[in-house]
This record gives structure tokens, sequence and C-alpha cells, in this order.
């Protein structure tokens, strides 16, 4: 079977989209699949292009076997409303152009978020007639609104209609959770249409290099309790809780416990300054 995957972010980014796709990806190869992803030039989070790449209009190589297509972007850091969402267009237009061009393909695999990979994902479906699978990582455009991108208005209730539209143009819909499946099935989507696919990881790829003692000694956390957050930290995940939490210890004259977060992402920066 022929797979294409549609997806912005792909190795050598780090991020958990990046690192998700690419294991899909991997382990279709290795069942005897054939893999083609389309996907944009490597710049998550900073907005800029990764050493030893560009952003042509569209260029081509392997990464274990997997055949990936990139295509030309508006590049632009992982802040700043508008220029994300321009950024997020032009990579559902490249990707649905590309896509059509693409020879022999079984089926379409779309990953959201973002929304428009979705979109690019529903727009190939109708242009090319073929299988479209659609995978849900996050309830969008309910999500930006949570987290207060912006603001119930039309342009929302635009969107809103894309995302039913989205739903209905797939053949089938893969969520990362119970919950997700619940709030597409309050959305009228089939429950059958549904599959539940946990996140998990491969034990077999990772291995520790070092001793927990040895970190805990070089953050000067060797008798104290961590509290660690590791991913993204975005608009998303509302981790100024964590400041919170050690402003609340520190006014009880409290050290003996420590926040680490490891990640990067939108709200990094604030954050630090905020800790600073």
């Amino acid at each position: 079977m022929h797979i294409l995957l549609l997806t912005p972010n792909f190795p050598p980014e780090v991020n958990a989209s990046a690192s998700r796709q690419f294991e899909h990806c991997r382990r279709w190869v290795s069942s005897g699949h054939a893999v083609t992803v389309i996907t944009g030039a490597p710049n998550w989070p900073a907005g800029r292009v990764f050493d030893g790449y560009r952003n042509p209009w569209k260029s081509e190589e392997q990464i274990d076997g997997i055949r990936v297509l990139r295509v030309w972007t508006l590049i632009s850091p992982n802040n700043g409303f508008l220029l994300r969402i321009l950024s997020f267009v032009s990579y559902m237009l490249r990707a649905t152009l590309t896509a059509c061009f693409v020879r022999d393909v079984d089926v379409v695999v779309a990953t959201s978020p973002h929304f428009f990979s979705g979109l690019a994902g529903m727009l190939t479906r109708y242009l090319t007639g073929r299988r479209f699978v659609l995978e849900i990582r996050d309830i969008w455009p309910e999500s930006i609104v949570a987290v207060g991108a912006m603001k119930r208005s039309r342009m929302i209730r635009i969107l809103e209609w894309l995302e039913r539209r989205m739903y209905a143009s797939a053949d089938h819909i893969v969520t990362v959770g119970n919950g997700y499946k619940q709030q597409l099935v309050e959305r009228d989507v089939s429950a059958d249409r549904i599959s539940v696919v946990p996140n998990g990881i491969d034990t077999s790829r990772h291995q520790v290099l070092e001793s927990r003692e040895t970190v805990r000694q070089r953050y000067g956390a060797a008798d104290r309790h961590v509290c660690a957050y590791v991913g993204t930290i975005g608009m998303a995940h509302g981790l100024d809780v964590v400041l919170q939490a050690a402003e609340q210890l520190r006014s009880q004259q409290r050290d003996d416990v420590v926040f680490w977060m490891v990640g990067d992402g939108a709200e990094r920066e604030r954050l630090q300054r905020a800790a600073s």
C-alpha cells in the first residue's frame, strides 16, 4: 500500500508531532508499505530554516526509507497569531497542490493539529477521490478559543463549519484519547468511524545515558524533590501555574522542592522573563 502523509512537522524537527509522525512512517515502512510525506522545511520553533536546508518550491529526500517531499511555506516563529495562520494556510495550499500530483496513492493521512493540515487532506480527498484518514490531536478551532488566541466571532463560526466538513470528508478518524472521541460524537461524527490510538513509546529506541543522581547534582537538586514538566511550552499548557506554585513555596521559605521545565514553544521566553 502507498500511504501519503500530510504533516507540517517532520524530522529533523524534534517536536511532538514530528517525532510521532516519523515513528508512524518508520513502522509503516517496516511493514512493507510505501510512504510519502509532504511537509515543509524544518524550522520549528524559532522560525529559522535548519542548517543544510532551504525553503524551495519543492525538494525531495529519503529518510529511513521514507520519501519526504518538502514544499515551500511561509516561515514564521511559533508566536504571533496572524503570521502563524498565514504559515498554516501556505502549507495547506502547497501540500494540497503537491498531493494531487503524487501517483499511485492508496490512502491519504492528514494530522491535525494544525487544523489546516487536516483541511489539506480534505481538499485532496475532494480533488482526487482518494481514501482519507484524519488524525485528530486537538479539537480546532475550539482550542484556540480556549487559550484566548481568538474570541467567539463570525470567523470562528466559519472555521467551525470547515471543521464539520473536514470530519464529514474523512473515511475514518483516529483520535489520541476517549475524550476526543466523545467530543467528535457530540459533533455528530459516527462512533463507528472513530478509532482511539493512545500515545506510546518504543522503549527499545531509548537508552538512559546518565543516572538521575548525576542529573540532579548537575542542576543543584541532589537532595530536593523535583517537579518536572517536559514538552511543548505553549499557550495551551497553562504553565503559569508552575511559577505560581514556586512562588507560594518561596513565600513559605521552602527550598526542598525545585521545578524544572524542559522544552520550547511560544510561551518559553515570557515564562523565563516572569521567573526572572
